[in-house]
């Protein structure tokens, strides 16, 4: 239960004074100014979250990541890259969904400014009548005063020449007296009036001091309340925001828990295997042995190859002189 209200405690005894009421205005003034305040701090985060997302997208088209993997692993590099553009993506979409709030923020403070207004225009005409008026009945005060005062004087000088014998002072005496006493009833009676104009003016005064508290307190009530729903209503969208990563993220390692090492390796052999036999051993060859080895005869590409059968087996004639000896050697010696 609400137990304390505008309406009773923003009063003051000054008949002119307007105090309180400046008090409530200047409230709701810093209220419309705090609203103002979270409405621009809302545009400045959505344009932080825009870049924000807009720089995660270009990072995913511009940046290789892994683009020479294969198999399961490259498919889950590529989920990975799908999911951080849907984040940035994500983060765009907030900075809309921000934007919108602080579009709804302006127009409550521009409805609620709008509604003021015309309390604020009833209080000032009814502040302007009751000054006025103040004004008015106490310079009928003053004039009622001093007609009284003179009213006073004149007596006193009826009082004074009365036992005169000149009875054209008296005259003079008495007339003024008569005519102070016409004056001050009427400076009575005007100031009786304005008494009464003031007091009526009072209670109108009274009444839509009244009601702007109350009106005034019930967009107090509403502002705080629509302020209070605005940033819980943010708070909620950062967190959903971060339950959106959260599910993205959850779909990379998904796509990292179906990436099979073995297969992995398996498909690049398949795919890269250059042979199953590696190269035999290099021999050692000692110089000198491959000096022994008689040379193979030198092919000469210019000469025409003439075939021709084994050549047969050379038999000495031992009864030919001529061939058996030469000069004084003899073979057979």
């Amino acid at each position: 239960m609400r137990g304390i209200y505008f309406k009773e405690n923003f009063w003051s005894t000054d008949i002119t004074s307007i105090a309180g009421y400046e008090c409530l205005i200047q409230h709701m003034n810093d209220g419309r100014k705090n609203l103002k305040e979270y409405e621009d701090f809302l545009k400045e985060r959505a344009s932080i979250e825009e870049k924000y997302g807009k720089d995660l997208v270009n990072l995913t088209k511009k940046k290789p990541c892994g683009q020479t993997e294969i198999n399961t692993l490259k498919r889950a590099l590529d989920v990975f890259k799908q999911q951080i553009d849907n984040i940035g993506q994500s983060h765009i979409q907030l900075a809309q969904t921000l934007r919108d709030e602080a579009r709804k923020m302006e127009e409550y403070r521009e409805r609620q400014r709008q509604e003021r207004k015309k309390i604020e225009a009833i209080m000032d005409t009814s502040h302007k009548q009751k000054l006025m008026q103040y004004k008015k009945t106490m310079e009928s005060k003053r004039n009622y005063e001093q007609r009284c005062r003179e009213k006073d004087e004149a007596e006193q000088a009826v009082a004074c020449y009365k036992n005169m014998v000149n009875t054209k002072q008296q005259d003079k005496v008495f007339a003024k007296l008569a005519h102070s006493k016409v004056t001050a009833e009427s400076a009575d009676k005007s100031y009786q009036q304005n008494i009464f104009l003031l007091d009526k003016i009072r209670e109108d005064w009274q009444k839509d001091h009244v009601s702007s508290c109350e009106f005034l307190e019930n967009q107090e009530w509403e502002r705080v309340n629509f302020f209070r729903n605005a940033v819980w209503t943010h708070a909620n969208q950062l967190s959903q925001q971060c339950v959106t990563i959260d599910v993205m993220c959850e779909v990379v390692r998904k796509a990292l828990e179906g990436c099979n090492i073995e297969k992995d390796v398996e498909y690049f052999i398949e795919g890269h295997k250059t042979g199953n036999v590696p190269p035999a051993p290099i021999p050692y060859e000692n110089y000198y042995n491959c000096q022994k080895r008689s040379p193979a005869p030198a092919w000469n590409p210019g000469m025409p190859e003439i075939r021709r059968g084994q050549l047969p087996t050379p038999v000495p004639v031992t009864d030919d002189p001529a061939y058996a000896s030469v000069g004084d050697y003899n073979v057979y010696q």
